[in-house]
Protein backbone atom coordinates (compact mmCIF):
# COMPACT_ATOMS: atom_id res chain seq x y z
CA UNK A 1 0.00 0.00 0.00
CA UNK A 2 1.24 3.47 -0.89
CA UNK A 3 1.51 6.26 1.70
CA UNK A 4 1.76 10.06 1.97
CA UNK A 5 5.53 9.62 1.50
CA UNK A 6 4.85 8.23 -1.98
CA UNK A 7 2.66 11.24 -2.76
CA UNK A 8 5.44 13.56 -1.57
CA UNK A 9 8.05 11.78 -3.70
CA UNK A 10 5.79 12.16 -6.74
CA UNK A 11 5.24 15.84 -5.95
CA UNK A 12 8.97 16.41 -5.61
CA UNK A 13 9.74 14.57 -8.86
CA UNK A 14 7.04 16.45 -10.80
CA UNK A 15 7.71 19.83 -9.10
CA UNK A 16 4.10 19.99 -7.93
CA UNK A 17 3.35 23.30 -6.22
CA UNK A 18 1.33 22.05 -3.27
CA UNK A 19 1.69 20.56 0.18
CA UNK A 20 0.67 17.54 2.19
CA UNK A 21 -0.95 18.39 5.50
CA UNK A 22 -0.49 15.76 8.21
CA UNK A 23 -3.42 16.05 10.58
CA UNK A 24 -4.30 14.75 14.06
CA UNK A 25 -7.64 13.34 12.89
CA UNK A 26 -8.67 10.97 10.09
CA UNK A 27 -10.39 12.60 7.10
CA UNK A 28 -12.19 9.78 5.25
CA UNK A 29 -15.17 11.90 4.14
CA UNK A 30 -15.70 15.32 2.59
CA UNK A 31 -17.30 16.55 5.81
CA UNK A 32 -14.49 15.41 8.12
CA UNK A 33 -11.85 16.78 5.75
CA UNK A 34 -13.57 20.17 5.52
CA UNK A 35 -13.83 20.41 9.31
CA UNK A 36 -10.21 19.36 9.82
CA UNK A 37 -8.83 22.19 7.65
CA UNK A 38 -11.58 24.79 8.07
CA UNK A 39 -12.57 24.65 4.40
CA UNK A 40 -15.88 24.63 2.57
CA UNK A 41 -17.08 21.22 1.31
CA UNK A 42 -16.72 22.39 -2.30
CA UNK A 43 -12.99 22.95 -1.65
CA UNK A 44 -12.58 19.26 -0.83
CA UNK A 45 -12.02 17.13 -3.90
CA UNK A 46 -12.88 13.48 -4.22
CA UNK A 47 -10.63 11.25 -6.31
CA UNK A 48 -12.80 8.31 -7.30
CA UNK A 49 -11.87 5.33 -9.41
CA UNK A 50 -14.42 4.15 -11.93
CA UNK A 51 -14.20 1.18 -14.25
CA UNK A 52 -15.46 2.03 -17.73
CA UNK A 53 -16.00 -1.22 -19.62
CA UNK A 54 -13.49 -2.67 -17.14
CA UNK A 55 -10.82 0.03 -17.70
CA UNK A 56 -9.84 2.33 -14.79
CA UNK A 57 -10.63 6.04 -15.04
CA UNK A 58 -9.95 8.54 -12.26
CA UNK A 59 -12.76 11.03 -11.66
CA UNK A 60 -12.08 14.19 -9.65
CA UNK A 61 -14.99 16.24 -8.39
CA UNK A 62 -15.68 18.64 -5.55
CA UNK A 63 -17.39 18.31 -2.23
CA UNK A 64 -20.60 16.44 -1.93
CA UNK A 65 -21.49 16.59 -5.63
CA UNK A 66 -23.09 13.57 -7.27
CA UNK A 67 -21.27 12.15 -10.27
CA UNK A 68 -23.32 11.57 -13.39
CA UNK A 69 -22.21 8.22 -14.80
CA UNK A 70 -23.95 9.10 -18.08
CA UNK A 71 -21.46 11.95 -18.66
CA UNK A 72 -18.58 9.50 -18.25
CA UNK A 73 -20.27 6.89 -20.42
CA UNK A 74 -21.00 9.45 -23.16
CA UNK A 75 -17.33 10.43 -23.27
CA UNK A 76 -16.26 6.82 -23.76
CA UNK A 77 -19.17 5.87 -26.01
CA UNK A 78 -20.76 3.39 -23.59
CA UNK A 79 -23.98 3.27 -21.60
CA UNK A 80 -23.96 4.28 -17.93
CA UNK A 81 -24.28 0.62 -16.88
CA UNK A 82 -20.74 0.09 -18.22
CA UNK A 83 -19.50 2.81 -15.81
CA UNK A 84 -19.02 1.28 -12.36
CA UNK A 85 -17.51 2.66 -9.19
CA UNK A 86 -14.49 0.50 -8.34
CA UNK A 87 -14.68 -1.55 -5.16
CA UNK A 88 -12.33 -0.74 -2.27
CA UNK A 89 -10.23 -3.80 -3.18
CA UNK A 90 -10.04 -2.71 -6.82
CA UNK A 91 -9.02 0.82 -5.78
CA UNK A 92 -6.21 -0.55 -3.62
CA UNK A 93 -5.04 -2.93 -6.34
CA UNK A 94 -5.16 -0.42 -9.21
CA UNK A 95 -4.22 2.87 -7.50
CA UNK A 96 -2.35 1.67 -4.41
CA UNK A 97 -4.32 3.69 -1.84
CA UNK A 98 -7.31 2.90 0.35
CA UNK A 99 -10.67 4.52 -0.35
CA UNK A 100 -10.92 7.74 1.68
CA UNK A 101 -7.20 8.53 1.35
CA UNK A 102 -6.69 8.36 -2.42
CA UNK A 103 -4.85 11.33 -3.89
CA UNK A 104 -5.56 12.63 -7.38
CA UNK A 105 -2.09 11.48 -8.56
CA UNK A 106 0.92 9.36 -7.54
CA UNK A 107 -0.87 6.07 -8.21
CA UNK A 108 0.67 2.65 -8.90
CA UNK A 109 -0.01 3.22 -12.59
CA UNK A 110 -0.86 6.27 -14.68
CA UNK A 111 -4.64 6.69 -14.80
CA UNK A 112 -6.64 8.63 -17.36
CA UNK A 113 -8.33 11.41 -15.41
CA UNK A 114 -11.49 13.47 -15.70
CA UNK A 115 -12.05 16.58 -13.63
CA UNK A 116 -15.34 18.31 -13.02
CA UNK A 117 -15.40 21.91 -14.22
CA UNK A 118 -16.58 23.11 -10.76
CA UNK A 119 -13.24 22.09 -9.20
CA UNK A 120 -11.50 24.74 -11.30
CA UNK A 121 -13.59 27.52 -9.76
CA UNK A 122 -11.90 27.25 -6.35
CA UNK A 123 -8.75 29.24 -5.44
CA UNK A 124 -7.30 26.05 -3.95
CA UNK A 125 -8.53 22.56 -3.11
CA UNK A 126 -7.83 19.78 -0.63
CA UNK A 127 -7.76 16.12 -1.58
CA UNK A 128 -6.65 12.77 -0.30
CA UNK A 129 -3.01 12.83 0.74
CA UNK A 130 -2.36 9.11 0.67
CA UNK A 131 -3.23 8.33 4.30
CA UNK A 132 -6.24 8.63 6.58
CA UNK A 133 -4.73 11.63 8.40
CA UNK A 134 -3.19 13.35 5.37
CA UNK A 135 -4.65 15.90 2.97
CA UNK A 136 -3.13 17.42 -0.12
CA UNK A 137 -3.54 21.18 -0.70
CA UNK A 138 -2.96 22.77 -4.11
CA UNK A 139 -4.41 25.12 -6.71
CA UNK A 140 -6.81 23.57 -9.24
CA UNK A 141 -4.61 24.76 -12.13
CA UNK A 142 -1.73 22.78 -10.66
CA UNK A 143 -3.98 19.75 -10.23
CA UNK A 144 -4.97 20.01 -13.88
CA UNK A 145 -1.33 20.33 -14.95
CA UNK A 146 -0.10 17.28 -13.10
CA UNK A 147 -3.05 14.96 -13.83
CA UNK A 148 -3.55 15.94 -17.50
CA UNK A 149 -7.25 15.55 -16.70
CA UNK A 150 -9.93 16.21 -19.25
CA UNK A 151 -12.33 18.91 -18.02
CA UNK A 152 -16.03 17.99 -18.16
CA UNK A 153 -19.33 18.67 -16.47
CA UNK A 154 -19.46 15.50 -14.36
CA UNK A 155 -22.08 16.27 -11.75
CA UNK A 156 -25.81 15.80 -11.80
CA UNK A 157 -28.82 16.71 -9.72
CA UNK A 158 -29.30 14.50 -6.62
CA UNK A 159 -30.88 11.16 -7.38
CA UNK A 160 -29.73 10.95 -11.01
CA UNK A 161 -26.04 10.06 -10.76
CA UNK A 162 -23.61 7.93 -8.80
CA UNK A 163 -23.13 9.12 -5.24
CA UNK A 164 -19.67 8.28 -3.98
CA UNK A 165 -17.57 9.71 -1.19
Amino acid sequence: MLTPDDVQRFMDAQAVDGEILLLDVPTPTVETAARAVGALPQQIIKSLLFLVSGQPVLVITSGTETIDRRAIGNLFGVGRKKVKLASPDEVLEIAGYPVGAMPPFAHLQPLPALIDRQVLQQPFVYGGGGGECALLRLAPAELLRVTWAQVLDLTSPPGTGEQAT
